[in-house]
């Protein structure tokens, strides 16, 4: 478990400079599948699930 929150904390800084660059390409897109696989495995993938099922729900009350 403390192997993959060092990995999603790594994978999600170089995400977010590659972001901030604007430099994206085949590198980010490999850095955004592995931030993505590695955090849900950790436990913020449960609240990010029901965050996501909440906005979708809401989306046609709007």
């Amino acid at each position: 478990m403390a192997v993959s929150i060092s990995l999603v904390a790594l994978f999600g800084l170089v995400l977010f400079f590659l972001l901030r660059s604007k430099s994206l390409g085949y590198g980010a897109a490999f850095t955004a599948a592995g931030f993505g696989f590695f955090l849900a495995s950790t436990g913020a993938a449960g609240p990010i699930n029901q965050l996501a099922a909440a906005v979708v729900h809401a989306i046609p009350h709007l």
